[in-house]
């Protein structure tokens, strides 16, 4: 390549040791491209007399209108696509877009997958990428910044990281469940949270820990998102309790999801446990599902067509002049049935 003659933003990228999108970026100063990477780009055009055309520049530089919402599965620990919150966040995101005369294009990741960011770059289907993983291998978000994909997350990064992000505030939600069951009169708390390790499900219950007391949790169990893991979890715990002959041993649970919660409603059902008189129930997210269960499920509310709307938002703002944004959304508690009963 060094012998030939310099003509077209492939030669420089190719020399450079970086992707067209780069160089394109790096030659119409970019805020998304590091100084040192900019730099190098300029020596290497200049070196070679090149000279960007303005119609080269438009074609390199023009945008598909498209971004990717990449959704993480794992069908195994009740990960899927067609989970109510994911559904719901989706739909958000694609409204917001289509008034901003954009499309959405959905795909998927395996647990430890990075290969869909090449994937996506070379099928320069998309501007930009939407992610819900916050727990992803850092390698996933190693990929993207190497690649100079613009991206946006769903959740609160445990990393330093200056990429947008939007969250809830789930540790201000775990402080108002506990709040409440303090309020119902519940003095044994149990906790039935998402995977364990994940910053969200931590922030959870330390925000319950924050308003009850270490002394009121009585057990903590983690499972995954799916009603069955609810269900299971929840039968552990009612037969832990049994076999220390302590029939009472807890008098509320919070569950990290609201599927999961209505598995767990489902096990105390079976179990011949009343709700809210033998257990209150309350769960997490705020679906529309939980306003029509059996009972109706008390629930922290995410803001989910806010959040959806601010994902789209600032990742094309980002896009367009690289600003970084951290937004935290407040939740809201919904009392219903499952803790406060009919009065």
């Amino acid at each position: 390549m060094t012998n030939q003659p310099i003509r077209t933003i492939s030669d420089i990228a190719e020399l450079a040791g970086v992707s067209k999108s780069t160089v394109s970026r790096a030659l119409q100063d970019s805020p998304l491209i590091s100084a040192k990477t900019k730099l190098r780009i300029h020596e290497i055009a200049q070196q070679h007399n090149f000279r960007l055309q303005h119609a080269a520049r438009m074609l390199s530089l023009q945008r598909t209108q498209t971004i990717a919402f990449v959704v993480p599965t794992d069908p195994a620990r009740g990960r899927t696509v067609s989970d109510p919150f994911n559904m719901e966040l989706i739909g958000a995101v694609a409204e917001t877009l289509h008034a901003r005369d954009y499309d959405l294009l959905l795909a998927q990741s395996a647990e430890g997958d990075t290969a869909w960011v090449e994937r996506l770059l070379r099928s320069r289907r998309v501007d930009g990428v939407i992610t819900m993983d916050c727990n992803a291998d850092p390698a996933t978000f190693a990929a993207l910044v190497e690649e100079e994909l613009p991206f946006i997350v769903w959740g609160k990064l445990s990393a330093e990281i200056h990429y947008p992000t939007v969250t809830s505030d789930d540790f201000g939600g775990g402080r108002m469940v506990g709040n409440h069951l303090l309020e119902q009169g519940r003095k044994r708390i149990a906790f039935i949270g998402g995977n364990a390790g994940e910053l969200e499900t931590m922030q959870r219950l330390n925000g319950l820990r924050k308003a009850v007391g270490d002394a009121a949790i009585v057990a903590v169990r983690y499972g995954d998102y799916s009603s069955e893991s609810g269900f299971v979890q929840m039968e552990d715990l009612l037969n832990s309790a049994e076999s220390q002959s302590d029939t009472s041993h807890f008098d509320a649970v919070f569950v990290g999801s609201d599927i999961m919660a209505i598995g767990a409603m489902e096990a105390l059902r079976a179990a011949n446990r009343t709700i809210p008189d033998d257990v209150a129930v309350v769960g997490f997210d705020g679906i529309d599902l939980t306003a029509h269960c059996s009972p109706p499920l008390t629930t922290v509310r995410q803001r989910v067509p806010a959040a959806g709307k601010l994902l789209a938002e600032n990742l094309l703002q980002f896009i367009d002049n690289g600003i970084v944004t951290n937004t935290t959304l407040p939740v809201e508690l919904i009392a219903r049935f499952s803790t406060v009963g009919s009065g």
